[in-house]
């Protein structure tokens, strides 16, 4: 079974050397660079695709844009990525999957739902990667929501449901 590895804003963040964003998680969970670097190359090794959800997307890019010193830089580095999830390039997996996410009947329940979450702190950006993490699973990935917030990390699913039929 093949493995996704979900990336948060947090990780990505953290990847792209983002200035004051080098690091993420609790005290005793610790990601810097090093520790993301080498936890991606292992997932990249044992074939695991990559997720770049939209929120995730957004949210970086938007960090990226408020910086001091060398957005430019920082910029290419996420429109490489973005171009490669475009594409499907090994080991990103394509945006176009999760497409059926930003459906109508889709978002009106991301709408319906968002409210109780939101009471419980978990923003919009990772109710979403909330859902493309259940989409996943049901599509029959095993699935790691590679974060340093312990409170998204506790969506990720922890059981593989068989996949359902594409139409």
């Amino acid at each position: 079974m093949r493995k996704v590895l979900i990336m948060d804003t947090s990780i990505l963040c953290v990847y792209l050397k983002v200035p004051y964003m080098e690091e993420c998680g609790s005290d005793n969970d610790k990601w810097d660079y090093g520790r993301v670097a080498e936890k991606i190359s292992n997932e990249i090794y044992h074939r695991s695709l990559l997720v770049l959800p939209l929120a995730t997307l957004i949210e970086t890019g938007n960090h990226i844009a408020h910086v001091s010193g060398e957005r430019y830089s920082l910029a290419r580095e996420l429109a490489e990525i973005i171009v490669k999830a475009a594409t499907a390039e090994e080991p990103w997996a394509a945006f176009t999957f999760q497409s059926q996410l930003w459906s109508e009947e889709n978002l009106k329940r991301l709408a319906n739902e968002w409210p109780v979450l939101a009471a419980g702190k978990l923003s919009i950006g990772d109710a979403t990667i909330k859902d493309v993490a259940e989409f996943y699973t049901e599509s029959g990935f095993a699935v790691e929501i590679l974060t340093g917030d312990g409170g998204l990390k506790a969506y990720e699913p922890k059981e593989v449901k068989k996949p359902r039929r594409r139409r």
